[in-house]
């Protein structure tokens, strides 16, 4: 680099030094030229003079001899002779008078030349040639850069140009597996509900023969004497003395089945305990009686019974393969429906913790799962798209319909099965023809539904942090609750109706408590500072009295008023 700037800095002297010979060439070139002018008429002026020198000299040679006659012509010859010399010698001395003007011209602008030298040798000396160098230096540093930077910018329009190339064919690759996309689904859509028609078709097939065999079985019996159970005698008498030992408790302040007494709204933590190794993801209370059962991620369903206001336990349920995601008790607190992750929906007896039923038959997690009114079938929804009633009594799939998204949460009336799904949609099935009679949708992912005491309002949890009741009466939503603070924590986070239906309550994702007040709209109370995690789930005992939550975390808490 600097041998390039001290050729370019030699350069520019060179340019500088041509362009003042220019300059000042153009002031003097015509004074030149007439002095050089005026030397050739001098030297013609002096070649002049010698050869009239050397006429007079032969004029003067040849005359000698001549007569008197011719004196008077040599006269006038000699006066022309010496009139031309004079004017010769006048024109001579005007040229050495010019030369002189023009000497003393070229004398004074040699003068001005060297004062114009000096003012410039000044100036260099003012203005260092390092300070020209450098500004020189500035420049082709500069036009470096700047053409730098312009192979800069083209790589990046060239490079620019190529991606908008490849963006344009992904574009349109993505837009060709979007359509394969759909036209997969369409497909899979299809044979879904072919197999679902064809299993549904099985199922009819084998509900008749069923009948028939039933039929023909009752027949038969009808003409034998019946046999009484010696295990159903025992199973009565078992329930019997149960039901007559909780009723004389001294500790039972829990009203008798089926009768609610006043709901009172929890103010207090009774009892904060570690329910599983893991997230609880379900809580629910046994009819009619102070036992609770919890679900969680340890694959283990666990009883509970509330005495003197804290949970004692009573003993685990096993056999889950993977985490518990729901819990139902039958109507009459005997029987516990638990679905989970590993596919598949079991039943537990309660009285003696085993394991009578195993429900396979989903293609992937069983989000929850319920008893209908008889006892005698259950519904359960997946995240495959499907819901399936199944027969207890022989222990198989009746029906299998594909709902077109993941089932969240299931609740059951007498005819009817309300599904809350991933998209955002609430469906109302007709048990009888197993065919979708509405739906309706909400604003966010359903996560939780509930029935009031006398099921004519369902009540709704979704993502977008609002809880519904819906009057089924009308099929329109009658009230709407949220809180500043209220978040939803999950796509199962589950909400519960009071006993009497006149509260809900809640818990949100930063381990908060919610009651509303069902008339009012408002919330009533919030409890907070005992769960270190989000709600997950919720439930009131059937007298009103307590209420327990559970949370991600491993923690349970019972609440009261007292």
């Amino acid at each position: 680099l600097s041998a390039d700037l001290r050729c370019t800095w030699k350069r520019h002297i060179a340019e500088q030094l041509k362009h003042r010979d220019r300059v000042q060439r153009h002031a003097f070139e015509e004074i030149i030229h007439q002095y050089n002018r005026l030397l050739e008429k001098s030297d013609l002026q002096a070649v002049l003079s010698e050869r009239y020198q050397t006429d007079k000299y032969d004029v003067q040679r040849g005359h000698e001899p001549s007569s008197g006659s011719d004196s008077s012509r040599g006269d006038a010859l000699q006066q022309e002779m010496a009139q031309m010399r004079i004017r010769h010698q006048e024109e001579l001395t005007e040229l050495h008078k010019k030369r002189g003007e023009l000497a003393q011209s070229v004398i004074e602008l040699n003068n001005q030349i060297q004062q114009k030298d000096k003012e410039i040798q000044s100036n260099e000396a003012k203005s260092p040639r390092w300070s020209l160098t450098s500004e020189t230096s500035d420049l082709e540093l500069s036009c470096f850069l700047f053409q730098d930077l312009e192979r800069a910018n083209q790589t990046l329009k060239d490079e620019y140009d190529a991606l908008q190339i490849t963006f344009s064919a992904l574009e349109e690759k993505l837009r060709r597996t979007t359509e394969d996309n759909q036209e997969l689904v369409s497909r899979w859509m299809a044979e879904k509900a072919q197999e679902a028609n064809r299993l549904n078709a099985e199922n009819e097939k084998d509900s008749r023969r069923r009948q028939a065999k039933l039929q023909k079985e009752l027949a038969d019996a009808a003409k034998e004497p019946l046999p009484i159970d010696p295990q159903t005698v025992m199973f009565f008498l078992s329930r019997r003395r149960t039901a007559n030992s909780f009723s004389t408790s001294p500790e039972n302040t829990e009203a008798p089945t089926g009768v609610c007494a006043e709901v009172r709204v929890p103010s207090t933590a009774l009892h904060v305990f570690d329910a599983h190794d893991g997230e609880v993801n379900a809580v629910r209370f046994s009819p009619g009686s102070r036992l609770l059962a919890t679900g969680g991620m340890d694959r283990k369903v666990k009883l509970w019974e509330v005495v003197s206001g804290r949970c004692e336990p009573k003993g685990a349920l096993t056999g889950s393969n993977a985490g518990i995601t729901s819990i139902e008790f039958d109507s009459a607190g005997s029987y516990l429906l638990a679905a989970s992750n590993d596919f598949a929906s079991r039943i537990w007896t309660v009285d003696d913790y085993r394991l009578r039923h195993t429900l396979t038959g989903h293609s992937g997690k069983v989000l929850s799962a319920r008893f209908l009114l008889d006892n005698a079938r259950i519904v359960s929804g997946s995240y495959d798209r499907t819901l399936k009633l199944w027969d207890l009594r022989s222990k198989v799939c009746m029906k299998t319909v594909f709902a077109g998204s993941s089932c969240n949460d299931i609740v059951c009336t007498e005819q009817c099965v309300m599904s809350g799904h991933f998209d955002k949609k609430v469906r109302f099935w007709d048990i009888r023809a197993e065919s979708i009679v509405r739906e309706l949708e909400l604003l966010g992912k359903v996560t939780s539904l509930d029935l009031n005491h006398d099921r004519t309002e369902l009540l709704t949890c979704s993502r977008d942090d609002l809880v519904k009741i819906i009057d089924l009466r009308t099929n329109a939503v009658r009230q709407t609750f949220s809180a500043q603070g209220f978040k939803c924590g999950a796509d199962w986070t589950r909400v519960a109706f009071s006993p009497d239906g006149s509260y809900v309550a809640g818990g949100s994702a930063d381990g908060t408590l919610y009651v509303w007040n069902v008339l009012t709209g408002k919330v009533d109370r919030t409890l907070d500072k005992n769960h270190s995690s989000a709600i997950n789930s919720v439930s009131w005992s059937p007298s009103g009295a307590f209420v327990v939550s559970v949370e991600k975390g491993s923690k349970a808490v019972l609440w009261s008023d007292m």
